[in-house]
């Protein structure tokens, strides 16, 4: 475990500045920033095997959502974390950084109050009750979107989601339609997974093969021991792109969505209460996607697609 510090800190959009008001150390839990950028790097060098990377879309460019009253919303609080790289993250010189951080930028830039925008990272288990004490008006963060945690926060759409995806061997016969060409084919899974629910409900005709954890399965994949991985896209796609696929596989077919298995994906978080805020980020959430600002920020931290 690698421990992070200065999780206490406010980043000012306006000057391009943070304030440290107190110091912690935390586990890093889930990736480490540091090789999330080298996958970033060398996802540029070795370029995805599609002609032109997938860009999900989840807003319909003729659905036109009212301007909301911005009269209660002159300035935005955002609240997130540090230790969920590529979202958030400490960059090396030790600013605040990820995808989250921009488009929240990008919220504030379109609701033309960039001046008096804030994002301040916490520990993840200070996240609520900073909220709810209205020490911030936003959690930025991935908090998941369940019945029980709409009791506590009401949400934004969602502005981005994880698909499931298929890896296979990268000179595999495997394509589309991919439910009649992975009949009979050893398809490894995460054992007791949503992945694994959700692919013996798509998939029945193939051949599940359970594993522990993704590094044997990855390793049976590159040995030809299974004839291919379906999990989560976005752990795959940086696999993928990164030194220790050595180029070995590829997508194929999907991507594959379902709130039901894998949830609503990614929303800003709010107190109930706040029904103007909540109207704004929808409204600002929809124009960065119709002009093509999210396009660019998802290209940005996801230069492998993983849709």
């Amino acid at each position: 475990m690698i421990p992070l510090e200065f999780l206490n800190l406010t980043f000012d959009f306006k000057t391009n500045t943070r304030r440290v008001s107190k110091a912690k150390f935390i586990p890093l839990t889930r990736w480490i920033a540091f090789s999330w950028a080298i996958v970033v790097l060398l996802s540029m060098a070795f370029p995805a095997w599609a002609d032109e990377p997938a860009i999900p879309r989840f807003w319909d460019s003729h659905e036109r959502l009212p301007k909301p009253d911005l009269t209660n919303v002159r300035h935005i609080r955002f609240l997130t974390t540090v230790d969920f790289p590529p979202f958030n993250f400490l960059d090396k010189s030790g600013r605040l950084a990820g995808f989250d951080v921009d488009l929240a930028r990008a919220i504030c830039g379109e609701l033309k109050i960039l001046d008096t925008c804030q994002i301040q990272a916490l520990p993840w288990s200070e996240l609520s009750d900073a909220l709810a004490k209205k020490q911030g008006d936003a959690i930025i963060a991935g908090i998941a979107v369940t019945p029980l945690s709409r009791k506590a926060y009401a949400f934004s759409r969602p502005y981005i989601r994880f698909p499931a995806r298929l890896a296979v061997a990268r000179h595999s016969a495997i394509n589309e339609p991919v439910y009649s060409e992975i009949t009979g084919k050893r398809i490894g899974v995460i054992a007791g997974s949503a992945h694994q629910r959700m692919f013996d409900a798509y998939f029945p005709n193939a051949v599940a093969v359970p594993y522990g954890d993704e590094n044997g399965m990855r390793a049976d994949l590159k040995s030809g021991r299974i004839d291919g991985i379906f999990g989560d896209g976005m752990r795959l796609a940086f696999w993928l792109s990164g030194t220790d696929s050595a180029g070995c596989c590829r997508f194929a077919g999907g991507p594959y969505l379902s709130s039901r298995y894998l949830g609503e994906g990614m929303s800003i978080a709010v107190r109930p209460d706040d029904q103007d805020l909540l109207a704004a980020l929808d409204y600002a959430l929809h124009e960065i996607g119709v002009k093509g600002v999210f396009s660019d920020l998802y290209l940005r931290y996801f230069p492998l697609s993983f849709y």
